[in-house]
């Protein structure tokens, strides 16, 4: 433990340092060092792509699921993807230095107040190498330093990713240590960080529940996250049918292992197409667990036990439940939710707003997939997590969202009164 102790409080020390400098640093020079690292990546793909091969060979091995695979596995699409993940970001506004509000006093005095970075980000992931590079362009971008700790399943392939982005951040001149990745996968590095007050400022987890609950439990440090993503879709009796095929399908099954994926669609009793929308997710492979309404309309559907509502399953399963309108449905997603992203079908713009403003999560879509739960689908380059948190930040979190701020009080003398 004192070895990893001494580690952990050396990255610690430089990224604090580096997190000083960086602060300072224009939005031009730090846009220049991300399409620096975004060139780097794509010159070391064949390396990142063997790494991921033995990260994919260990992982069959160990028997990972189908679903913890896909987010493992790095192809040339998401290898370059990554790289052009990079310049998205750099094309974004610097958040750093904006003025949010300002405004006199009667005294001369005129107060702003002004976005500035967190300081320092400790991002600790599970099996998603991609979020190696998304994690350090969001900081490098918000002028915060980042200490990275990847999952052991990715271990290689996030060490790949990372020696490509530093190569990239020091050939624009900025210094190596704003982005750090902690070399161990030792457990015990993640209680050190956790505990490391002086050195970082928020800590964000990206995993499953027993990562979030053990951060949680641990952490000294404030906090960025998600427990996890029981995203909801609603079919409301006004959808057109068409639409309702299309959105429930594309939620489910696009991509089941990410957070955003539907995990229960619930269908009012009013919507006549539910054995369609039952038969199109059997038909493209998924499991249907439903309550009776469900189980009726197609032999294949098995029972639904009541732990089905409040299962993210991130696999190709998802649960069915018939309810009696927009106000059945607001009440299942807030008894039975995580608070990520629900959906609701309609051509009733009265009960899309029912459940828009109903549902106590941090997304909320009308006619649309939950699976555009997603920072660069909201315009924001990437997204660091989602946060189901309430303070500071809520959804994406994104540049703007890894800047705190501080008040500019500008006089001309001014003193204040006895």
């Amino acid at each position: 433990m004192t070895d990893i102790q001494t580690l952990m409080t050396d990255l610690g020390q430089r990224a604090r340092a580096a997190g000083r400098l960086l602060s300072q640093v224009p939005g031009p020079v730090k846009d220049a060092a991300l399409r620096a690292a975004a060139a780097a990546i794509r010159q070391a793909a064949p390396v990142i792509a063997a790494a991921n091969a033995k990260d994919m060979a260990a992982g069959e091995a160990k028997g990972l699921t189908k679903a913890l695979l896909d987010r493992l596995m790095l192809n040339d699409a998401r290898i370059e993807a990554m790289a052009k993940g990079l310049e998205d970001i750099a094309a974004l506004a610097d958040p750093v230095g904006r003025v949010l509000a300002e405004w006199d006093r009667p005294n001369g005095l005129r107060i702003q107040r002004v976005s500035v970075p967190l300081g320092v980000i400790g991002i600790i992931y599970e099996s998603r190498p991609n979020v190696t590079a998304d994690a350090a362009a969001l900081c490098l971008k918000s002028g915060n330093a980042a200490i990275l700790r990847g999952g052991s399943e990715s271990y290689n392939s996030s060490q790949a990713i990372m020696a490509a982005l530093r190569q990239g951040i020091e050939a624009a001149g900025l210094p190596q240590n704003a982005v750090q990745m902690v070399p161990t996968t030792d457990r015990a590095a993640v209680g050190v960080l956790l505990t490391m007050t002086d050195y970082v400022d928020v800590i964000v987890p990206r995993g499953g529940k027993s990562l979030v609950a053990r951060v949680n439990a641990e952490s000294r440090i404030p906090l960025f996250q998600h427990l996890e993503g029981i995203c909801h879709t609603y079919v409301d009796g006004a959808a057109d049918v068409e639409m309702a095929r299309k959105v429930v399908l594309n939620a489910k099954m696009r991509r089941t292992g990410v957070c955003g994926s539907t995990e229960t669609l619930l269908v009012d009793k009013r919507f006549a197409a539910l054995p369609v929308l039952v038969k199109d997710l059997l038909d493209a492979g998924c499991e249907v667990r439903g309550d009776a309404a469900a189980q009726a309309v197609d032999p294949r559907v098995i029972p639904a036990i009541d732990e089905d509502w409040r299962t993210e399953y991130l696999d190709s399963i998802i649960s069915v439940k018939q309810v009696d309108g927009v106000q059945a449905a607001v009440e299942h997603v807030n008894r039975f939710g995580s608070q990520h992203t629900e959906a609701i079908i309609t051509e009733d713009p009265a009960a899309a707003e029912a459940f828009l403003n109903g549902c106590d999560s941090a997304i909320v879509c009308w006619n649309a997939s939950t699976q555009f739960a997603d920072g660069g689908e909201f315009g924001m380059g990437a997204e660091i997590g989602i946060s189901t948190g309430r303070m500071h930040a809520r959804g994406p979190v994104g540049v703007e969202q890894l800047c705190t701020f501080k008040y500019k009080v500008l006089g001309s003398g001014q003193t204040r009164p006895g």
